[in-house]
């Protein structure tokens, strides 16, 4: 599940201006490949439209500023993926600072199939969206990364700061609960 080489050359596209210093045109390639990603990440995360817009921007504010830092370590994807969660996190303890995050994990919206699949028909995304709703949030974003950005396993490693075997096993019990919540919508 690896990128096309345009998304590789994009990156070193991207990756050239940031060498030549050149942080304005960065950010200017980054905002169009990466603006939708991180508006669906931040909505699952979340829940409301206009945060998520609101948050987005703060975001793309925030890679903007950290720019001239970046040292190539990671991945961009992964560094703005990276950003994007500690904003996210950052404004839900705001929001909920009696409520620690690890407890509300499991209350996470994970609208992923709607944003994921609009062709999809409304029940059918509903359905989906709701089962996807009841994973922990471990589970949710294991998910997304995988099989709605389509990040390989060593990515969707790398992104959420776990060990490879740590990520297969999210993703196998994921998929595990998946089925078992579907099996209980199932009409009779």
């Amino acid at each position: 599940m690896t990128r096309a080489p345009a998304a590789s050359q994009a990156d070193a596209d991207i990756h050239e201006r940031l060498h030549a210093k050149q942080y304005r045109e960065a950010l200017a390639m980054l905002l169009p490949r990466y603006r939708d990603k991180v508006f669906r990440l931040c909505f699952s995360m979340l829940r409301d439209q206009a945060l998520a817009e609101d948050i987005t921007q703060d975001i793309f504010l925030r890679v903007w500023r950290a720019l001239p830092g970046y040292g190539g370590q990671a991945s961009l994807s992964t560094w703005i993926y990276a950003i994007s969660k500690n904003a996210c996190l950052s404004e839900l303890r705001k929001k909920r600072p009696h409520v620690s995050i690890d407890q509300d994990a499991d209350e996470y919206s994970a609208e992923i199939a709607s944003l994921a699949a609009p062709e999809q028909d409304d029940s059918a995304t509903v359905s989906v969206s709701q089962v996807l709703d009841r994973l922990p949030e471990r589970y949710r974003q294991a998910v997304t990364l995988f099989y709605m950005e389509d990040k390989s396993y060593e990515q969707t490693a790398e992104s959420l700061g776990l060990p490879l075997g740590t990520v297969k096993a999210l993703l196998h019990r994921a998929r595990k609960r998946l089925i078992e919540l579907t099996r209980e919508k199932e009409p009779e």
